[in-house]
Order: C-alpha cells, then structure tokens, then sequence
C-alpha cells in the first residue's frame, strides 16, 4: 500500500511538471499519419545523451528513487536544455505535500476538458477520482468523454425509478457507443429531449438582459 501510495504521489508531481506537448502525437485513424520531427541527438553536462524533437528547447523529467532507472537520489525533477546545459531540482520534504496536492489539482482538473456541461464535468471528476483511488494513474477514459451523459443518467433514473449511485453503476463500465445508443432508445430519447429543452430553456431564461432595467439606472 505504502509503494503503490509513494508511486501517485510520484505520478501526481509528474504530471504538475511535464509538458503535455512532450508526447509524439498520432493521427486519427483514417488520416495521412504525421510526420514525426527530426530528432538532435545532444550530449548534456553530466554527459546523458538527450534527443530533442522538432523545435523543442526543453525537456522534463521526474527522478523517482527505485523507480526511475538507474537513479538513486531523492525524489527530483530535471530540466534538460537543448544547449546542453542541465539542472535539477530535488524536492524538499518541506514541499512535497504542496507539489503533490498541485499535481493533483492540475490531472484532475485538466479531466473536465472538452467538456462543456458542468454536470458532465462532475461525472468526468468523479470517475477520474475512482481511478485514481484504485491506483490506477494513466488509464484514459474512451474517446467522446462525457458529453451528454449527465442528461442520460438523469433519464435513466427517471425511467427506472432507480437512484443516482445505481444508475451510475450502471453506466460506468459502458462503452460511449453503448451510451448513445441507450440515448437514442425511444423510451430514453423523449426524456432525454425533454431534459435538454428544459435545461435550454433554463440556460436562456438566466442570460436575459432587462433593458428597461438597465435604462433605470442612468
């Protein structure tokens, strides 16, 4: 429990320091696959070779003792520079508790992009927290997220009776397709529909401007 536990703390300040740009990306299937950039091959201070791709000047790394290979110091993160040059720096015990709960902060919050329903954005936040509760760190939710999800869970509880945690159960080991097609299902839609219009129509009713209102006050 303690290493699994020293591993997230681990992968929580990686994620607090890394670059999301540093992953090769990959194109869509059907695509014409991207090119990957040349990469320089640069001989660093402590004499590491490091290759950097396309225009990239920066790279970072988190050092973890027993984890990272070869590397026995404290727990650390290392910024290699295209010139060469090097420099590393070892987390103070002092800081560890601020930097993890920052590397928190961020993966946790970066898992509501995408998402422009606040109600899916929770649902996202929450799943991600079980995960990560699970010591899982890297498993990525499937690709559509959760749009739409929060409207069909609430249809879904209407129709069933049943309460929030079931439901949610119930959905969680669906695929998106799974998910939509249960949308798309004729007793579901028309609550679904429903749903949407009312949260539209909500959504409409709290933006409008009283021009009179607003003249008042001149």
């Amino acid at each position: 429990m303690l290493f699994r536990n020293s591993l997230l703390v681990s992968a929580v300040l990686m994620e607090a320091v890394l670059d999301p740009g540093a992953s090769a990306a990959t194109g869509a299937v059907g695509s014409t696959p991207r090119v990957r950039p040349e990469a320089e091959k640069v001989t660093m201070e402590d004499t590491r070779v490091v290759e950097f791709s396309g225009k990239r000047k920066l790279l970072k790394d988190v050092l973890v003792p027993s984890v990272t290979e070869a590397y026995e110091g404290p727990l650390a993160v290392r910024f290699d520079f295209r010139n060469g040059k090097t420099r590393t720096f070892a987390i103070p015990d002092t800081l560890l508790g601020q930097f993890a709960a920052h590397g928190a902060s961020q993966k946790i919050g970066d898992e509501t992009a995408g998402e422009d329903d606040v109600d899916d954005m929770v649902l996202a936040v929450d799943e991600l927290i079980d995960r990560l509760n699970n010591g899982e760190w890297a498993a990525k939710r499937e690709g559509g997220g959760f749009g739409g999800v929060s409207i069909l869970m609430r249809a879904l509880m209407e129709h069933s009776s049943k309460d929030e945690v079931t439901v949610k159960a119930f959905l969680k080991p669906k695929s998106h397709a799974e998910k939509m097609a249960l949308r798309a299902h004729p007793p579901i839609k028309v609550i679904v529909e429903r749903l949407e219009a009312e949260k539209a129509a909500k959504a409409a009713g709290s933006s409008k401007v009283n021009a009179g209102d607003l003249l008042a006050t001149l």
